[in-house]
């Protein structure tokens, strides 16, 4: 596949090519090899679903295929023991609580799919919510009134039990909101989409660039806990940004290689710090997208 190809079609033909990181998920099936060990590594060589950094401790976490990696230090390790296959994945407002959906590895008690699980312990352990033996979440977010989720069809929850189908029509690769608020922006082949209702009702938004990943920045004491920092990724790596939700964008930088997800945390003077996940490694900006290099302790 080449950087202009937007979407790679999922493994269940009513998805058609939405995915939560399309570039990642090939071969994506319930894990059928033994427990990975906490020693292993490397995350990145497998298949990276989501990223997370904490704000103010810039732990660097990865979801991937085999589980959550801790990837801050020089040695990628595992969080946990359980080996589960983390599809959709998102932080909330708690830094300790995620919430992710996928499959669960051959000694796991989850249910498959998983449906929504959750962990309160920043991702040593997992516990089921909803939705189990159900959904898939290939496109998970949190916003200040509960989650969205995608498994084929776009949802909403309050409470993280009881979803609820949304009008929309469209097929997200990837949805990104802010636990502080109820922006949430949409990447979909035909261009982007924005709520401000927390997923109830959706508009284009006219003029944004094709992206495939989209993040908004993470809130720090400074910026406060609802920054409008957004952080978008076009499927050949051109990096875009946004400071007003997702309304209008400004083109940054380029990420060499296929960015399999983004995360970010907002900065002063309209700048977020990014950090990208790639085949290569985690690589990261302090300039706005402007540059990247080898993320580092």
């Amino acid at each position: 596949m080449t950087p202009r190809t937007l979407f790679l079609r999922t493994r269940f033909p009513l998805l058609g090519s939405a995915l939560l990181l399309p570039l990642a998920l090939l071969g994506c099936t319930p894990a059928t090899t033994a427990a990975v060990s906490p020693e292993a590594v490397p995350a990145t060589a497998a298949h990276v679903h989501g990223i997370f950094v904490d704000p103010v401790s810039t732990q660097i976490l990865l979801a991937t295929h085999d589980g959550l990696y801790d990837a801050t230090g020089p040695t990628m390790t595992k969080v946990g023991t359980e080996t589960i296959d983390l599809m959709g994945f998102t932080a909330t407002a708690d830094p300790k609580v995620f919430y992710a959906s996928g499959h669960p590895g051959p000694e796991s008690s989850l249910p498959e799919p998983m449906g929504l699980i959750r962990s309160s312990d920043a991702g040593k352990t997992w516990e089921p919510i909803s939705r189990g033996g159900q959904s898939d979440f290939h496109a998970l977010t949190s916003t200040d009134h509960g989650l969205i989720g995608f498994d084929g069809k776009l949802s909403t929850s309050n409470d993280a039990v009881t979803w609820v189908a949304s009008t929309a029509s469209f097929s997200p690769a990837t949805v990104a909101g802010n636990p502080a608020t109820s922006v949430v922006l949409a990447t979909t082949q035909e261009g982007l989409q924005r709520s401000t209702d927390s997923g109830k009702t959706w508009q284009p938004v006219p003029g944004a660039p094709l992206m495939q990943l989209v993040s908004f920045a993470a809130g720090t004491p400074e910026a406060g806990p609802a920054p409008t920092q957004v952080v978008g990724v076009t499927p050949a790596g051109d990096v875009h940004v946004s400071l007003d939700a997702g309304l209008t964008w400004t083109a940054a930088g380029k990420v060499e290689g296929q960015v399999q997800a983004v995360t970010a945390v907002a900065g002063t003077a309209g700048k977020p710090k990014i950090w990208v996940a790639t085949a290569a490694g985690v690589q990261s900006s302090s300039d706005g997208g402007a540059s990247f290099a080898p993320a580092t302790p």
